[in-house]
C-alpha cells in the first residue's frame, strides 16, 4: 500500500535514546509522531495501523556507541535501558533490540566496529540472570499480555504538577506520558528522565473509558514499585494542545522515583501481566 512492507524508523531513532537519557524534551517525541500522522493523512487508514510499517530501535551496528553508557562518575545512569526499553516496547512500531542490549554491552568508539562487541563464544555469554536482560524479559512479557501497546491508538499525554495546568513536557529532563488505547482499554506509560530527582505529576487519561475512582495498576516499573493509581475528576483545568482548553478532565497523580518508567494499565484490560524489577 506505501511501497515498501516496513522501514527503520529513524525518525523516532533520532529523539528516544536522547529522550530517554534526559537530553532532550519529551516533546519531541510527539512532535515526531505528529509529523508522521499528517503525512500519513490517505495513505494509512487508521490511527493504530501505522505500527504495522515502522521497525523501532534504539540502537544498531551502524552507529560509533551504543545506548547504554558507562560513566564511574554517575553509575546511575544504568537506568536510562530499562526506561528507553520501557518506552521502545510500549510506543507505536515493531520494535528491535540490538543483540547485547540485554546482557549490557556498552560499546562506543569512532567507528561501527566499537558496537559491534563480541558476545558468544565465552561461558557464561547469554547470563539470564543479568538485571538488563530481566528488564527487557518483564517489559515483554507485559507487552505480550497487553493488546492496547501492540496495538492500540497512540496519544501523547499533557502533564501537570499543580493538578490545573496540563501541556507535553517541553523541557530536558522532563516526563515522557502517552497512552495506547485499544477498544475500550487504555494503558499509560510515564517515564521520569530526570536520574537525580524524582517527581509527581498529573497524566491525563480518557474521561469515557476511565471515571473517576477507577484504578490503574502497575504492570512494570523499572525500580520494583507495585502502586496503584486512582483517577481523579479535576474542574477548571487547563490543557495547552494547539492552543488553550478549559474545563473538567480525568488525571491519574503519579509518584515516579528518579529515572522511572512505569506501564500503567486498568487490570482487567490486561493478561497474564506483572510488574518486573
Amino acid at each position: 500500500m506505501i511501497g515498501v512492507d516496513a522501514a527503520l524508523d529513524f525518525p523516532l531513532f533520532y529523539r528516544l535514546p536522547g529522550v530517554a537519557k534526559g537530553l532532550v524534551s519529551p516533546s519531541q517525541i510527539a512532535e515526531v509522531y505528529a509529523l508522521r500522522r499528517r503525512l500519513e493523512e490517505g495513505i494509512v487508514s487508521s490511527h493504530g495501523e501505522a505500527g504495522r510499517f515502522f521497525v523501532t530501535f534504539l540502537d544498531n551496528h551502524d552507529q560509533h556507541s551504543r545506548l547504554r553508557y558507562i560513566d564511574a562518575a554517575q553509575p546511575d545512569r544504568d537506568g536510562q535501558v530499562p526506561a528507553a526499553l520501557a518506552c521502545l516496547l510500549s510506543l507505536q512500531g515493531i520494535p528491535c533490540v540490538y543483540y547485547g542490549t540485554e546482557q549490557g554491552l556498552a560499546g562506543s568508539g569512532s567507528a561501527n566496529e566499537a558496537v559491534r562487541e563480541a558476545l558468544w563464544g565465552k561461558p557464561g555469554a547469554f547470563d539470564e540472570t543479568d538485571p538488563f536482560y530481566i528488564a527487557l524479559r518483564d517489559i515483554a512479557h507485559v507487552r505480550a499480555g497487553n493488546p492496547a501497546l501492540r496495538y492500540g491508538r497512540q496519544y501523547f499525554r499533557p502533564i501537570s504538577g499543580d493538578r490545573q495546568n496540563f501541556g507535553v513536557s517541553t523541557f530536558a529532563p522532563g516526563v515522557l506520558a502517552f497512552s495506547r488505547i485499544l477498544s475500550e482499554s487504555e494503558s499509560v506509560v510515564v517515564v521520569n528522565t530526570n536520574t537525580v530527582a524524582g517527581v509527581e505529576v498529573s497524566v491525563l487519561v480518557d474521561s469515557v473509558l476511565n471515571p473517576a475512582g477507577a484504578r490503574f495498576a502497575t504492570m512494570y516499573s523499572s525500580v520494583g514499585s507495585s502502586k496503584s493509581y486512582a483517577v481523579e475528576e479535576i474542574s477548571n483545568a487547563t490543557v495547552i494542545g494547539n492552543g488553550a482548553t478549559h474545563g473538567t478532565i480525568h488525571s491519574i497523580r503519579v509518584v515516579l522515583a528518579a529515572g522511572e518508567a512505569l506501564i500503567l494499565a486498568r487490570r482487567a484490560d490486561v493478561s497474564n501481566a506483572r510488574h518486573g524489577g
